[in-house]
């Protein structure tokens, strides 16, 4: 799935560079503004060698209030106020003091005005120039952050989207209809009603359950089993004897909360590399294990193993084990970043002698409602080859299912 980038503002593209780009611009500004201000006023040419001492002055103070802003900024709100207020208090101050000692020196002692009256004359400038430099930095980077925001969340929703999408893509697999439907049409053919009768039902009542969970909701473990036992048990009857599988859940897990059909495309792609591939078929074993506050969930299959790793779809496939797309996996992989950021585990594992294993550890949140505690008995069944229901309840500690 392809993820945004954050684009920031042409002329924020670099801050290092906005910034100075702004400092020489606002204060060339204000010594221009300064400088035609006294020739206007007819004060002498050497006024302009105070004016450019000033605008330096408050330049250099300018860049040690970004220093402390930079830090007050990170701050609670009461913090960052009242300290800005001392921190620009401290600044104007000696902006003016220094203001006021270079035109102390500059006069001599031909103006009979007092160090002090001279700082309260001069302090309006400065006063004006830091305050309006603070307000424009601290808007300014409050800007950035709530665009940085902003595209963040643009960025978030659309993965969010990509990975509902994907996630829908899997729940209605068109290959998995497709075979679906054909071996209904093929049942009807051959006169077959109860199977294809039986077939048909569990196929809606598994698009029944797909489509009703919206996108990105969590359910509990008990749930989810209960789906993925409706799409075992119409690829069973496509599979037959081929198809077998191997449950255990502990007590404990079933409560569990994950993302809806978070399962499934893992099976399916255990059907699609181990089952299908092999004349005998292929055992696929699913446990779920809480173990300190982490559920642990195992997805294994007995197949000839697979390579996961990315390739270029140009390239030709090698003789040997299957390869797979990789779709599958990363849409799990984003689902679980989605959900649960840097707190969960995603590896997959393919053994030298064959089998793949899919390991899953997210952090464990029971359900609390009570519907979401305990899955329907019958659903969590499985039916052998030769027809009928071998019901497995998830009442006892622990689930342990075969089928052959």
């Amino acid at each position: 799935m392809a993820v945004l980038q954050i684009q920031a503002a042409p002329f924020f593209a670099s801050k290092n560079r906005a910034f100075w780009n702004l400092q020489l611009a606002g204060w060339g500004a204000a010594f221009l503004l300064r400088a035609v201000i006294a020739f206007a006023n007819d004060q002498p040419f050497a006024l302009l060698a105070l004016i450019l001492i000033s605008t330096v002055t408050g330049f250099s103070i300018s860049l040690l209030l970004s220093v402390a802003y930079r830090v007050l900024i990170q701050q609670r709100p009461l913090i960052t106020w009242g300290m800005t207020a001392v921190v620009l208090a401290a600044a104007v101050i000696i902006n003016t003091s220094i203001d006021a000692w270079v035109q102390g020196v500059y006069y001599g002692a031909s103006r009979e005005t007092t160090f002090l009256q001279l700082v309260i004359s001069l302090s309006f400038i400065p006063l004006a120039l830091l305050v309006g430099w603070s307000a424009l930095y601290y808007a300014i980077n409050f800007f950035l952050t709530v665009e940085q925001q902003a595209d963040r969340l643009e960025r978030l929703e659309a993965q969010a989207t990509a990975a509902q999408l994907a996630m829908l893509r899997y729940q209605l697999n068109p290959h998995f209809l497709f075979n679906t439907l054909n071996s209904i049409s093929t049942l009807v053919l051959l006169k077959q009603t109860e199977p294809a009768n039986a077939m048909l039902t569990r196929l809606s009542g598994f698009l029944r359950h797909t489509l009703i969970a919206e996108p990105g909701s969590q359910v509990s473990l008990a749930q989810e089993i209960e789906t993925l036992q409706l799409y075992l048990d119409i690829e069973r009857m496509r599979f037959e004897e081929r198809l077998r599988t191997h449950f255990e859940i502990d007590e404990a897990a079933k409560t569990a909360q994950l993302p809806a059909m978070l399962l499934q495309p893992l099976v399916e792609n255990a059907i699609k590399y181990a089952v299908s591939t092999q004349e005998e078929g292929a055992q696929i074993a699913l446990t779920a294990r809480v173990i300190g506050d982490r559920l642990r969930l195992t997805v294994e299959d007995t197949g000839p193993g697979m390579d996961d790793t990315p390739r270029d779809p140009a390239a030709p496939v090698a003789p040997g084990r299957p390869v797979s797309t990789g779709v599958g996996l990363a849409n799990i992989r984003n689902r679980l970043a989605q959900a649960y950021g840097d707190a969960h585990l995603f590896e997959t594992r393919s053994e030298a002698g064959g089998g793949f294993t899919v390991l899953i550890e997210i952090p464990f949140t029971p359900a609390t409602r009570a519907e979401d505690r305990t899955a329907p008995a019958a659903a969590v069944g499985t039916a052998p080859s030769g027809g009928g229901d071998n019901i497995i309840p998830l009442n006892p500690p622990k689930i342990i299912g075969t089928t052959a």
